[in-house]
């Protein structure tokens, strides 16, 4: 842990401020956690088939990678859920940006249907 206390030391700001942040992060592991296994588990094929080109090949990748995106933002393995209970704790809710101008809009609303 010596590396994050040099790194608040030197004034550098985490690129994960927000749970949003570390959300879409943990998500994008998963989804290349995923991506690696499907291609692992078809590249375990034990014969080649009729239709094995490397056409074919190509758009089993693409389709792959989309069954992994799916699968992460469903959460179907787990993994992005799991980093965000170790890594949740370490981040805030939300920024201190977004919660004033969620205000500042709120507050305006309010004095427009006031005026009218």
């Amino acid at each position: 842990m010596q590396v994050s206390n040099a790194t608040a030391a030197s004034g550098t700001s985490n690129p994960f401020e927000t749970k949003a942040a570390l959300q879409k992060a943990a998500q994008q592991f998963e989804a290349v956690f995923l991506r690696q296994m499907i291609g692992a588990m078809r590249s375990a094929s034990l014969a080649e088939g009729i239709t094995d080109s490397g056409a074919t090949q190509q758009f089993q990748d693409m389709a792959d990678a989309r069954t992994a995106d799916a699968m992460s933002t469903k959460g179907a393995m787990g993994i992005a859920e799991l980093l965000m209970h170790q890594f949740g704790a370490r981040v805030k809710d939300d920024s201190p940006a977004q919660t004033g101008s969620a205000t500042a809009t709120a507050t305006g609303t309010a004095t427009t249907a006031e005026g009218a």
